[in-house]
């Protein structure tokens, strides 16, 4: 191997030329750094300028909510909450004034704290059903009594539904024949010609309370399945002391396929796919139905229109007003039957309101509504806040304590036989004379 040996006199040259490269890159940084400096001040004067610039606020006016307000700044609602030191479910005022969120940055809040930016609240991981049921039934173990909270307590005008609820237009009777008393009780409409099959089989609604307003909204939609409308009284009392007899609705069955026999002219006419809805107090008639042994065997479908009530137990709800109910709920929940409940967030005097029943329903199904942000595509100028859905069962949750949101229910229907009902009956199709 060869070894190269330097001059001592070139070592020392190759030092000093080192060391005054470093003075010269050192005086170079340092200027540069003195250059920059008044840069980086402004900048972060700036900065710091925007982010304590005061946060914008809003007064609340009559009938907004948080989630109104929300979207008018482009803010999530939780957002707004935490801005405002508000827990959820708390409520607000008209000239209640709340300070809008930073929706990028931060802002100088009035209160002291600079508020946060906003951002999309990641969601957690969707648990398996057997995780869900196992977690429903240790974090709640008994229903609890909990009406709507008051920042549900909201009313729309008709002008800003676009429609009075209570008295909405008539489209007429489309392809099915004007009302006809031949039922034992109340009246039904059919179609004009078909809805049976060769072999005599049709399918037929009763509905309880409120038959004018819900014909407005089957003949839109449904072309085929029979209408049985009954009406017997203001409260929940006349429907249930009616069809508290075990043979009555079996009755009323039997004379709706004579009916139909009659006009069809086919002598085996029976009904196949059976199905209750009611609106309001006609609760008390689906509730006895479901509780005879001919109904739990031949309904298929039940549809509840911010209409099911009960007392209270204790610190719970009636069970045994509700034993029915949860019964054909579960079946729903696991596929054989068709279950779909709405509720408004009205708080009635002395008993359980319809927000609390059907919360009861899922607790039976150890389950948990899903809390949403209305959508502004629910008919009637209703507001969607909560859904659950299993199977067969479906509730649906909106805001609202009038009148009006009551009625507006109703205009849920044609939505529900569109979606649920026909797509699970495929009834006879009918037609004009």
């Amino acid at each position: 191997m060869l070894h190269t040996t330097i001059p001592f006199g070139i070592v020392v040259g190759l030092k000093a030329l080192r060391s005054r490269a470093n003075v010269w890159l050192v005086m170079v940084m340092r200027r540069v750094v003195l250059w920059l400096a008044p840069l980086v001040a402004v900048v972060l004067f700036v900065t710091d300028s925007m982010a304590q610039a005061p946060c914008a606020t809003h007064t609340v006016g009559e009938g907004q909510s948080l989630w109104k307000i929300a979207k008018r700044y482009h803010v999530t609602v939780e957002a707004l909450r935490e801005q405002n030191g508000m827990v959820a479910g708390a409520p607000i005022k008209p000239g209640q004034v709340l300070e809008i969120p930073a929706r990028k940055g931060s802002c100088k809040s009035a209160k002291g704290a600079a508020s946060r930016p906003t951002a999309p609240t990641p969601k957690a991981a969707s648990p398996t059903p057997e995780a869900k049921t196992e977690t429903s039934k240790a974090s709640n173990p008994q229903p609890v009594i909990a009406p709507p909270a008051a920042w549900t307590q909201t009313q729309k005008s008709a002008q800003e539904r676009g429609v009075n609820p209570c008295n909405t237009p008539d489209p007429g009777f489309g392809i099915y024949d004007r009302w006809d008393r031949s039922p034992s009780m109340g009246q039904m409409i059919s179609v004009q010609k078909g809805g049976i099959t060769r072999s005599g089989q049709f399918d037929v609604m009763f509905h309880f309370h409120g038959h004018e307003a819900v014909r407005k909204e089957w003949v839109q939609v449904m072309d085929g399945a029979v209408l049985v409308g009954i009406d017997l009284g203001i409260g929940s009392g006349p429907y249930e002391s009616v069809f508290r007899s075990p043979n009555v609705f079996q009755n009323l069955v039997r004379s709706v396929e004579a009916a139909v026999a009659k006009k069809t002219g086919n002598p085996k006419a029976k009904a196949r796919k059976i199905g209750l809805s009611a609106w309001s107090a006609g609760y008390g008639a689906v509730g006895e139905i479901l509780r005879t042994a001919y109904g739990k065997q031949v309904v298929d479908t039940v549809v509840l229109l911010d209409g099911l009530h009960c007392g209270y137990a204790g610190k719970s709800l009636n069970a045994v007003q509700l034993e029915p109910f949860v019964e054909f709920a579960k079946r729903s929940a696991k596929g054989q039957k068709l279950m779909f409940v709405s509720h408004s967030s009205i708080i009635p005097p002395g008993y359980a309101s319809t927000t609390e029943t059907a919360n009861y329903l899922i607790h039976a199904l150890n389950g948990r509504a899903q809390a949403v942000r209305p959508r502004g595509s629910d008919p009637m100028g209703l507001d969607l806040i909560s859904r659950y859905d299993r199977a067969g069962f479906h509730v649906r949750g909106y805001q609202g304590n009038d009148k009006m949101d009551h009625c507006a229910h109703i205009g849920l229907l044609r939505d529900i036989l569109r979606v649920h009902v026909k797509r699970r009956w495929q009834s006879p199709k009918g037609r004009k004379a």
